[in-house]
């Protein structure tokens, strides 16, 4: 697969429109991956009984969200009703700060077939122009920071026809301190990656208080957490924000990895640090019904969504403009659900033309 041209477009602006491109991805399963080391943790003390599972879930940030709210069309939620969709959202506070104000910087729907058991991941491009509910149109990015998780839903089941009603939200601040709890990870860097990745190490240090050190050459390491963090941050080598992407599922993976090695007293402590950085709606005692599940389940390809974007200059800022958004939503339909003869909702075809109306690109 070619390095799609999304991501590229970097902080430089320096075109005002790129050409249209299929965009699909495999193996971005960044947020699943966190879900996967809960479950992992949650197998290894299974033993210690029912009582201390949940008190170790009950440290999670439960944050409800008015399902009044979140734009669930009737026809749709009856044509999903098969599927349990859950919004995974990773927002770039580097507090301790779930709500309002923060961006999602990765925004991956987990959709769950309840027959099956398989699992498809659809990334959602970051930059994509859409519609957030109650407002005007914009990056669906800034969805979670006009309005946190509920407003963040409600725009992705609007404009993309979904039947979403739980989401989990992880603050990056959960991987500087998970992967210093798992004793580091080995991560190979190129020479192209070293160029950049000591000023995000010197941003990390700063906002974590940490005194993690440079890394000057090209090589494989035991990355501590402010390092990976800043590994994964990296976006101005070549694959821009698809490479940096990842970048992030290395790191996770690495985690996961290195989870499975660790005793049941190390993977509480981990636990213990991770989780109280993870916010969501779903309740403690529906994970642990999840989990059995969950170790059981087929992960299938990931998908990169918009599956055609243009990008545009729009008032002086880059978005990607989806080419147009009812066809997106038709694919987006077949990819997930194998609905191949699938009609979007009067809600998205109202929004598809506003695109084209704003944009001229259609």
């Amino acid at each position: 697969m070619s390095e799609n041209n999304y991501g590229k477009r970097m902080e430089k602006n320096n075109k005002s429109k790129k050409g249209t491109n299929k965009k699909k991805r495999k193996g971005l399963k960044i947020f699943l991956i966190v879900l996967v080391i809960i479950v992992v943790i949650i197998a290894a003390i299974l033993a210690a009984g029912y009582t201390y599972i949940y008190s170790k879930l009950e440290s999670m940030n439960q944050e409800e969200i008015d399902l009044n709210n979140v734009n669930i069309d009737e026809a749709v939620a009856d044509e999903l009703s098969n599927y349990r969709n859950i919004a995974l959202f990773g927002i770039d506070s580097r507090a301790d700060d779930y709500g309002r104000g923060n961006r999602s910087d990765c925004i991956i729907i987990a959709s769950i077939n309840k027959k099956t058991n398989d699992v498809k991941l659809l990334s959602v491009y970051r930059d994509t122009y859409l519609k957030l509910t109650g407002r005007n149109l914009d990056k669906v990015t800034h969805a979670y920071s006009y309005g946190g998780a509920e407003l963040a839903v409600s725009t992705l089941n609007a404009n993309l026809d979904l039947n979403i009603q739980e989401y989990v939200t992880v603050n990056f601040d959960a991987v500087v301190d998970a992967v210093d709890a798992l004793g580091g990870v080995r991560i190979e860097v190129d020479s192209a990656e070293v160029k950049y990745i000591n000023d995000y190490i010197d941003e990390n240090n700063r906002v974590t208080g940490h005194s993690s050190s440079h890394i000057n050459t090209a090589g494989t390491y035991n990355l501590d957490g402010v390092q990976a963090l800043a590994y994964s941050r990296i976006r101005y080598t070549v694959g821009g924000d698809y490479k940096r992407t990842e970048r992030m599922r290395e790191v996770l993976e690495a985690m996961l990895n290195k989870a499975k090695t660790l005793s049941i007293s190390e993977l509480i402590n981990v636990a213990n640090i991770m989780l109280p950085k993870i916010s969501t709606n779903i309740s403690s005692t529906d994970i642990i019904g999840l989990a059995p599940t969950l170790l059981k389940m087929n992960i299938g390809e990931s998908i990169g969504w918009p599956e055609k974007t243009e990008g545009d200059m729009i008032g002086g800022v880059y978005y990607g403009v989806p080419v147009n958004l009812e066809e997106n939503v038709k694919e987006l339909h077949k990819e997930l659900f194998e609905q191949t003869d699938y009609e979007p909702s009067d809600t998205v075809k109202q929004i598809s033309n506003e695109i084209i109306n704003k944009t001229g690109i259609k």
